[in-house]
């Protein structure tokens, strides 16, 4: 599985170093969440898949999240109370809610005119035949 995701990588120039961890999200998706709402999202969430997927750091850890934090910007003293506070959890828990609704099956999906749904990491091919049948 993960020979087939670092040639998809390569693709794109994305090095994944070796997978010696699973971590625990939890936290790296609540910090995600008040990323957002120090409009760092995306820098944020970016920062984050090079930190677990190329540095195979646990982003689970206080210490890899407030270094990132601090990378994109953000005030970890703040991100360190929201997260004792489980400021975001509530957040989590509806997006938890929403995807069993939907019958979510995997990470990533993505759902194209609330209909047609793509699961996993899928070649750009099938995103291509998916618009084009759409359009």
């Amino acid at each position: 599985m993960y020979d087939n995701i670092r040639k998809r990588g390569d693709e794109f120039g994305i090095k994944f170093g070796p997978r010696l961890l699973l971590s625990n999200s939890r936290m790296s998706l609540e910090a995600s969440e008040y990323a957002r709402d120090m409009g760092k999202y995306e820098l944020f969430h970016e920062r984050m898949f090079y930190t677990y997927f190329t540095e195979s750091r646990d982003i689970g850890s206080l210490e890899a999240l407030t270094e990132s934090a601090r990378f994109c910007g953000l005030d970890t003293d703040e991100l360190l109370t929201a997260l004792k506070e489980r400021r975001y959890a509530h957040r989590l828990e509806e997006s938890r809610k929403e995807a069993e609704k939907i019958s979510l099956t995997g990470v990533p999906t993505f759902i194209i005119n609330g209909k047609t749904e793509v699961v996993g990491a899928q070649q750009i091919a099938v995103f291509r035949d998916i618009l084009r049948k759409k359009g």
